[in-house]
């Protein structure tokens, strides 16, 4: 009884910070998840409605008030319709979160095919779409496009995009070290203050994050530029170090994961 009594004791002094930190985590998250779905929005319209609902009640605006609870229920349905895209992304978001993810849990070496062939091809100034897959599938996306299935290599995907072929339009979905598919249509992005200036491609590369946790890799066929679209947001302009930086953040990579493809010794002499 005494240690139960010694228990409760400990608990009540514990309880305080317990309390606040897991509060703390639960707004953290739910501050990650409202960034990454650029829901922003939709937490502004919300706070505005309410804030003129709270003036009409403190001020007793019987008229104001009386408007209010009418239109109410028609407001959330509005919101709902409205907010349809933003409320989805954050539902998707939202199972897609790994709320207790810690360290590296996986190495993989094969970021760095894909890097070689998207510095080959921003030289000779050849568009490219690279999606790296993490937790969303995206079945309906892959089958607008020719399964491969194949062994990923810089070479592969340099003849896919460095040539006229009929799979250098689309985007290729890369998972686990394998070329999934090719030539695949991803869908346009909804947002309307994205620069005129980028193409089809970078706006193919934001749509698809806007949707779903892949990480996009595009080369610019104008510029050569090398961008990545993530989280719903695009980073254009990057170079090699700082991509790479990147992936092994949000893929779970490790600097010592990173093998360079075996490529011929020239010098080496065949038996």
């Amino acid at each position: 009884m005494k240690s139960f009594d010694g228990f409760i004791l400990v608990y009540s002094y514990i309880q305080p910070v317990l309390d606040v930190g897991i509060l703390s985590f639960v707004l953290y998250k739910a501050y990650e998840i409202i960034v990454k779905t650029n829901s922003i929005q939709l937490i502004k319209s919300a706070v505005i409605v309410a804030v003129a609902y709270l003036v009409a009640y403190l001020l007793r605006l019987q008229t104001l008030l009386w408007i209010f609870n009418i239109i109410l229920p028609v407001l959330f349905v509005s919101f709902a319709i409205i907010f349809q895209p933003e409320i989805r992304k954050l539902f998707l978001k939202l199972g897609q979160s790994q709320w207790f993810a810690f360290g590296n849990r996986s190495k993989h070496s094969y970021v760095d095919s894909v890097l070689i062939a998207a510095d080959m091809l921003s030289k000779q100034k050849r568009g490219m779409l690279a999606v790296f897959l993490r937790h969303t599938k995206h079945e309906d996306i892959i089958q607008t496009g020719t399964k491969l299935n194949a062994d990923l290599s810089s070479s592969l995907l340099v003849t896919i995009f460095g040539m006229d072929t009929p799979l250098h339009d689309g985007a290729c979905f890369i998972q686990g070290g394998k070329l999934v598919s090719a030539g695949c249509f991803l869908p346009l992005s909804e947002q309307y203050d994205i620069k005129k200036t980028f193409g089809t491609r970078h706006r193919a590369a934001l749509g698809l994050s806007e949707i779903s946790d892949a990480v996009v890799l595009v080369v610019s066929e104008e510029s050569g530029a090398l961008s990545l679209a993530y989280d719903s947001k695009l980073h254009y302009d990057l170079s090699v170090k700082e991509i790479t930086k990147i992936l092994e953040n949000l893929l779970e990579i490790t600097p010592e994961a990173f093998n360079m493809e075996d490529t011929i010794d020239e010098q080496k002499k065949v038996d």
